[in-house]
Formats: structure tokens, C-alpha cells, sequence
């Protein structure tokens, strides 16, 4: 590639500066360097950049990188089209993908692989030539998700295409139904993994009793029932991508085992004294508030930390009512392919009611009616009447999915109920009031 026109670095080690400068001279014609960014706006003005790279943190004793924020949002203000590069370090990979939210068109991580960061700012220059945002090239895998048209799953997809080439850790949100799974296998596709496996891995399927031998594998004649030597999932998954699903249904003290294997990124097998190294990417999902279940002491905060390096979350089918009538027909053309069906289409009322309909059970709940329809429409069109959707004002309460959270939930009622009377509380519960007493301070009541 020819040389590019002129970056601006801005960085607050002079250090980096330097070492940044040199390295580039050979890739742009003018290379700009200023250790703070109150210059920025003026040579931003004075100068005709194609690509800035700008540092997260500039005051000292301050790692918060709002400062490399605010100064991306001056930046845009200036040069709306300028491509931003983040420099950040390891730590702050959260903030860098934040940044790429809000403008910034890709992240390098300190310290830096000197080709890809120039591969990185050649091309961003190469973009701030054209004007144009970067496309996706034919070397990319296609996608195996339905993204829609809505700005939430636009920007969602921005971000998983940036964060999906990592290794990082990647915690998936959202409601029942959303399609967690699928996103994670759509990470999988576009990670430099994905000539290895995906084991996906149920956490709320899996019982205590089974839970090591499950994921760790086990030795012959370590239990009863080990006839044979066998692999768990992690070995299952090594130089892949392991995704453990339902996280935040594990027991709280599963989560320190759990944890063990994650920090020292090896395994060992029921029966078995020998550690055996994995080299796995972790995505986990939940449909729960995982902070909230820390705050409660129902998860553990440090495994918290270690899977939540990015956390991107899935916004639910209400939220993206554009989504509602194309993702149907996508549905509509797989199972008329499934139950042999000619060319079936929707009517205008039927992608109202459609469209109206709140969809609780999200893309799951869509799915299931469409297939519905599906089979009993007859006449090439399906009209409303075959969608009769429950009229729902409200999402229905969450049903408790864990002992630890059953207990919480009677608890609670049982304090309204009694309006607070602690005595009349144990007695209906049935337990001690000092029982009591450490059941509330447990769940921080």
C-alpha cells in the first residue's frame, strides 16, 4: 500500500510518541504528534488529516478514559467523517468498545503489534480519503444471523464485528428468546477460531453431581458409572470457542470451580491429578442481572469480572418493531421450504397485528406462530385471524429459576403480606426469626 496523507497522534507519553512516529514515517507523508489534546482542535483545523490516533487517558492518576471520549466527541464535532483509532490499554478494552459506539472506528490495544497497527491506521486513512464507512469484504464469512434493519441491531452488529476477531471474553444479555445463542455462534463464525469447534453448553441443565465430570472430563473408575476414560467440554472445546449458556443458574459454589479453571486456563479430570492445559474462547448468556445477583450475594463478583471483559446485550423484539415483518417472512420461506408449501404471504392486516403485538417470548415466541400459520393456511396468504396473539399490557413476572431465588421471592411476599411484622413473617414461613434475620441480611433485605 502507498503511502497515506497525514495522521495526528495524540499522546500524553512522549515515550509512545516517538516509538509511534518513527514507525510510521515509512506509511504517511505527514506524520503529526501532540502529547496533549487541548492542540487538537487547532490542528485539526489547520491541517487536512485522514486518520487520528488518540490515547483514552491524558491527567494523571486518571484511567478512566472519559477524557479520550470527550475529546472522540470534539473530534466529531469538528470533522464528523475524520476516522478516530482508540489507543487504549488492555484494561480498558470496555471503554474502547464504547468509543466505537460513539463514533470511533476501530481500537489498537498498548502494547501494540507494529504491523497491525499500521494495517489498522492505513486502512481507517484509506476510509477518511473516501468518506466512506468500511463494508464487509468477501473473505468474511457470511453471517448466520438475521441482523434486520433496526439502528439497535446495526449498531449491535458494528460491535460484534469489531469485538468477534478478539479473544475476548463476551457476556451476551437479554430476555428469553432473543436469539443468545445464535449471536454467539455468529461470534464463533467471525472469530479466527471458527475452523474449530463451538460447544454449547446448557449451566441450567447440568446437575451438581454431574458438573466436573461434565466440564472437566473424568479418569476410568473415578465413579461408579466411568467405564472409560472421557473429555469434558473444555477439552472439548480447545482452540475453540466454548459458550456456556444460562451462567447465572450456577450454584454459587460451582462458580469458584468454574472460576479456578478460567484463571489458570487448565483443566483436571475427575479421579485425575494432571493438569491439562485449554485454550479456549469463552462467550457466556443469561437472561438475568448478573450485578444484581452479586449485590445479593448470589454470584460471584470476581467470576463476574472474568467473563464480562465485553458484555453486549440483545434488545428484545419490542424494541425493534421494523425487525417484526421481515424476520417473518424469513420465517414464513423456511418452513414452506420444511412442510413443502408454495409461495405464502402475509396479508397488510396480518403484518399489523404482527407488528402491534408485543412479543414477550421474543423471536422464539414469532417463530413458533409463524410455523403455526404456516401450517394451517391453505390459500397462499395468511391473514390475521390465524395470528389470534394473546393481548398482553405487561410483561408476566419472571418465574424463579434457582432455590436461591424461589427462597427470596417468598420472602419478600411474605414481608408484604405481613407488612413487615417480622414475627408473624417467621411464623408463616415456618423458621426462627433469627433465621430469618440472616435470610435477609443474606439477600440484602
Amino acid at each position: 500500500m502507498s503511502k497515506q496523507g497525514t495522521i495526528i497522534i495524540v499522546d500524553d507519553n512522549k515515550g509512545v510518541l516517538a516509538a509511534v512516529d518513527l514507525l510510521l514515517k515509512s506509511y504517511f507523508v505527514k506524520v503529526i504528534t501532540l502529547s496533549t489534546p487541548n492542540s487538537l482542535p487547532a490542528a485539526l483545523r489547520q491541517e487536512d488529516p485522514q486518520v487520528v490516533l488518540l490515547d483514552m487517558n491524558f491527567t494523571a492518576g486518571i484511567n478512566s478514559g472519559n477524557e479520550g471520549l470527550f475529546w472522540l466527541h470534539e473530534i466529531k464535532k469538528i470533522k464528523p467523517l475524520l476516522p478516530v483509532v482508540l489507543f487504549t490499554a488492555y484494561a480498558d478494552i470496555e471503554l474502547a468498545v464504547r468509543g466505537i459506539k460513539e463514533g470511533a472506528i476501530d481500537f489498537i490495544v498498548k502494547p501494540w503489534d507494529n504491523q497491525k497497527l499500521v494495517e489498522v491506521l492505513q486502512t481507517a486513512a484509506s476510509q477518511g480519503k473516501s468518506g466512506k464507512k468500511k463494508t464487509t469484504t468477501p473473505s468474511q464469512p457470511a453471517s448466520i444471523m438475521y441482523w434486520g434493519n433496526s439502528p439497535a441491531m446495526q449498531q449491535l452488529r458494528m460491535l460484534i464485528e469489531k469485538v468477534a476477531i478478539t479473544d475476548a471474553n463476551i457476556l451476551i444479555t437479554g430476555e428469553n428468546g432473543t436469539g443468545k445463542e445464535m449471536l454467539a455462534r455468529e461470534i464463533h463464525a467471525l472469530s479466527s477460531r471458527n475452523k474449530e469447534m463451538m460447544i454449547a453448553v446448557d449451566m441450567g441443565a447440568i446437575t451438581e453431581s454431574l458438573f466436573e465430570s461434565e466440564l472437566f472430563g473424568h479418569i476410568k473408575g473415578s465413579f461408579t458409572d466411568a467405564h472409560a476414560d472421557r473429555e469434558g467440554k473444555f477439552e472439548a472445546a480447545n482452540n475453540g470457542t466454548l459458550f456456556l449458556d444460562e451462567i447465572g443458574n450456577m450454584s454459587y459454589h460451582l462458580q469458584a470451580k468454574l472460576l479456578t479453571v478460567l484463571q489458570r486456563r487448565s483443566i483436571v479430570r475427575v479421579g485425575s491429578n494432571e493438569q491439562i492445559p485449554v485454550n479456549i474462547r469463552l462467550i457466556t448468556a443469561t437472561n438475568r442481572n448478573l450485578q444484581e445477583m452479586v449485590d445479593k450475594d448470589l454470584f460471584r463478583e470476581d467470576l463476574l469480572y472474568r467473563i464480562n471483559t465485553i458484555h453486549v446485550e440483545i434488545p428484545p423484539l419490542r424494541e425493534r418493531k421494523e425487525d417484526i415483518v421481515p424476520l417473518a417472512e424469513k420465517f414464513i420461506e423456511r418452513f414452506c421450504k420444511q412442510y413443502d408449501k408454495g409461495g405464502i404471504t402475509l396479508t397488510s392486516d396480518a403484518c399489523e397485528r404482527l407488528s402491534r403485538h408485543p412479543w414477550y417470548g421474543n423471536i422464539r415466541e414469532l417463530e413458533h406462530a409463524i410455523e403455526k400459520a404456516v401450517i394451517i393456511s391453505d390459500d397462499g396468504r395468511i391473514p390475521a385471524e390465524l395470528f389470534p396473539l394473546p393481548r398482553k399490557t405487561e410483561m408476566p413476572e419472571q418465574v424463579a429459576s434457582t432455590l436461591e431465588e424461589m427462597e427470596l421471592k417468598m420472602i419478600q411476599k411474605t414481608l408484604e403480606s405481613c407488612n413487615g411484622n417480622l414475627s408473624a413473617v417467621a411464623a408463616q414461613l415456618g423458621i426462627t426469626r433469627q433465621t430469618l434475620y440472616n435470610k435477609m441480611k443474606k439477600f440484602g433485605l
